[in-house]
C-alpha cells in the first residue's frame, strides 16, 4: 500500500473522529450544527458565479457542499501526510496529531475568514475549544492510523 493510499485512510478515519467529537459536543452541550461550512459553500458558489438551485434546493446544496468540503479536507490533509512521511515513516503520532489537527483547523477557518463566513478574532473561548478540540481529534485520529498502517 502506498503513502498516498495509507494518507487516504488516515484521514478518513480521522475525519469520522472529527464528526464524532463534534456531535457528541453537539449532544452534550445541546448546540446547534455550524452554519459556517454551508455559508462558506454559499460564498464560493457566489463567487463562481454558480447557482445553487432555489430556496430549499439551494439550503439543500449549501449543507452538502460544506459537508463534502469538510471530507475532501480531512483526505486531503491526510494524503499529503501519507505521502510526505514517504520512506522514513511518520512523525510520532503525539507530535504529528496536533500538527495535523491545526492544519486541518486552518484549512477551514482560514477560507471561510477570507471569504468572511467569520472571523476568529470575535471568538469567544467557548467557540474556540468547540473547533479546536474535534481537529485535535481528527489529528492525533489520522496520525495514530497512519502509524499503524506503517507496521
Amino acid at each position: 500500500m502506498g503513502g498516498v493510499t495509507r494518507g487516504l485512510l488516515a484521514g478518513a478515519a480521522g475525519t469520522v473522529a472529527l464528526n464524532l467529537s463534534t456531535y457528541g459536543d453537539m449532544l452534550l452541550r445541546g448546540r446547534p450544527a455550524s452554519g459556517l461550512p454551508a455559508e462558506a459553500a454559499d460564498r464560493i458558489a457566489d463567487r463562481a458565479g454558480l447557482s445553487l438551485g432555489d430556496e430549499e434546493e439551494k439550503d439543500s446544496r449549501e449543507e452538502a457542499a460544506g459537508a463534502l468540503m469538510g471530507y475532501v479536507t480531512g483526505l486531503g490533509i491526510g494524503a499529503l501526510y501519507g505521502l510526505m512521511s514517504g520512506r522514513r515513516g511518520p512523525a510520532p503520532a503525539w507530535l504529528a496529531g496536533p500538527v495535523l489537527g491545526l492544519a486541518a483547523m486552518a484549512a477551514s477557518d482560514v477560507p471561510a475568514s477570507v471569504l468572511g463566513v467569520t472571523d476568529p478574532t470575535r471568538w469567544s473561548g467557548g467557540m474556540w475549544l468547540s473547533d479546536l478540540l474535534p481537529h485535535l481529534a481528527y489529528g492525533m485520529t489520522t496520525a495514530a492510523v497512519l502509524q499503524a498502517l506503517r507496521q
